[in-house]
């Protein structure tokens, strides 16, 4: 009689070891999928980096060849700074009337506002966000000086992407001003 009860308890005992098994051969699983999905995120954030890198140099391209700086141009440029919204980004933005490039699978729109209050621009100084470093003549070795008073130009960019990924970057830059000129 004896040994017959002892079978029975074995059999529980097996039971709840193969259950904890189970258990933990499904969280080793649940951690494997965590790990590709963390993976592919960080994919999608680094490409879209590299998307919005693409729409930086588009929108620095489309500054230099402004025919008038002093002139909103199609929803993209606007010679005047425009107001920020909470998280920083430029407000009452018509994103899809912004310039636009594709990278892949990702859409590249971006706007370009010039930081000054007023177009067009009689007072510099007094109008504008400027950049006024001091120059070190000692270290400028074979580097071209930037100009001690230069007009900043804000670029912000919209990247959209699969999953409905959406990432913004804003760069701010002093265009290179052609000194045989003034």
């Amino acid at each position: 009689m004896r040994a017959m009860r002892q079978r029975g308890v074995s059999l529980i005992v097996v039971l709840i070891i193969l259950v904890v098994m189970l258990l933990g051969a499904l969280a080793a699983a649940r951690m494997t999928d965590s790990g590709t999905l963390v993976a592919g995120n960080i994919a999608r954030n680094e490409a879209s980096a590299h998307a919005a890198d693409v729409g930086i140099n588009s929108a620095f391209d489309d500054v230099r060849t402004l025919a008038d700086e002093n002139a909103d141009a199609a929803g993209w440029y606007f010679a005047t700074r425009r107001s920020d919204d909470e998280y920083g980004l430029p407000g009452s933005i018509d994103w899809d009337s912004a310039r636009e490039v594709v990278v892949g699978q990702y859409r590249v729109r971006y706007v370009i506002d010039r930081q000054c209050t007023v177009a067009p621009v009689t007072d510099p100084a007094g109008q504008c966000l400027l950049r006024e470093d001091k120059q070190d003549i000692y270290n400028a070795g074979d580097e071209a000086i930037d100009p001690p008073k230069a007009r900043a130009f804000r670029i912000t960019v919209r990247v959209t992407g699969p999953k409905h990924s959406l990432a913004w970057v804003q760069a701010r830059f002093l265009p290179v001003l052609d000194l045989g000129v003034i």
